[in-house]
């Protein structure tokens, strides 16, 4: 049985310029269940994670908007909110896809903790952008009322910072293992949404704790626990450039885990765009991962094939 976790960009979901409404999202989610629904045609068993940006930004603002007639909640029920909204669209649309096809599978999606460590120095100097843009004025009352922290995102505008600290383990493995390696009949799951609900371990309990966890290192620490030996990540490239956006610019068709963290200690992938892809990848084969696909949704059949993306060996 081919299996795979299957990690799907913030492009997946929403684009830049679109509205972000339920039709639009739709619309986006049809585009990419057709091509992941390809790769169940093919004989693949398949785990899913996504991003959330959009939707747990907008679901903070709908928050903030509303705080004088009901109460706001803190982000982690945001980000288990934006879980169930993207999962519920997610399993709809793959259901929908899948059916059409004659291909009986159920899909379901999990509400996914993710286990943070409390002293992660994150929580010291929060970095992660999330929501809307506030004047200075703005923000500035927004700290005296709520703590929140805010920093100039672009030159007179203000966006709350909140830690990204780093994923230790995922509380619903054994589940998900359970449900991904039950066999071609059994159903395919989507899950860590938006990187997971970040949670502290305390005692035999778990709490959630304010934060965003980056969506690829969650994915790459769920597939090591659930003992998952392929993992892919769709982004907006086919593959993954040095000297990306230069005249230098080339494309890397394999690497190994060495070459990886030499490109990566020499700045050839930045923090805000492929370097937590890398980062991700030399985690997951470190744990015993045997290869990493990095390419667009829309190249992912010709890279299944070989004939694009980038490969990541140990």
């Amino acid at each position: 049985m081919k299996t795979a976790l299957v990690a799907l960009g913030g492009n997946s979901l929403l684009r830049p310029k679109d509205d972000g409404t339920a039709e639009n999202q739709y619309k986006r989610m049809k585009e990419s269940c057709v091509i992941l629904a390809d790769m169940i045609d093919e004989g693949y068993d398949l785990v899913f994670t996504h991003g959330n940006g959009p939707q747990v930004g907008n679901i903070l603002l709908q928050n903030e908007i509303s705080s004088k007639s009901v109460p706001p909640m803190p982000l982690d029920i945001c980000v288990a909110q934006s879980q169930g909204q993207i999962g519920y669209i997610f399993q709809q649309v793959l259901n929908n896809e899948l059916k059409k096809r004659g291909v009986k599978r159920k899909v379901v999606s999990i509400i996914t903790q993710v286990i943070v460590d409390s002293d992660d120095p994150a929580f010291d100097k929060p970095t992660k952008y999330i929501g809307p843009y506030y004047t200075k004025e703005e923000a500035d009352k927004l700290n005296k009322k709520l703590g929140w922290s805010l920093k100039e995102d672009k030159k007179g505008q203000y966006r709350r910072v909140v830690p990204s600290p780093k994923p230790k383990g995922i509380v619903e493995s054994d589940v998900i293992k359970a449900l991904v390696f039950s066999g071609l009949d059994g159903p395919l799951v989507i899950s860590a949404g938006g990187g997971g609900v970040p949670v502290l371990e305390k005692e035999d309990s778990f709490v959630g704790v304010e934060g965003v966890i980056d969506k690829d290192l969650a994915s790459a620490v769920l597939a090591a626990d659930i003992d998952e030996e392929f993992f892919i990540m769709l982004t907006r490239v086919d593959h993954v450039y040095l000297d990306f956006g230069t005249i230098e610019e080339r494309k890397i068709h394999e690497m190994n885990i060495q070459e990886a963290e030499r490109y990566l200690e020499e700045g050839q992938f930045p923090p805000g765009s492929m370097g937590p892809k890398i980062e991700a990848s030399i985690h997951f084969l470190k744990k015993g991962g045997k290869k990493v696909l990095i390419t667009s949704p829309e190249k992912l059949s010709d890279a299944l094939d070989g004939d694009n993306g980038t490969y990541i060996y140990p």
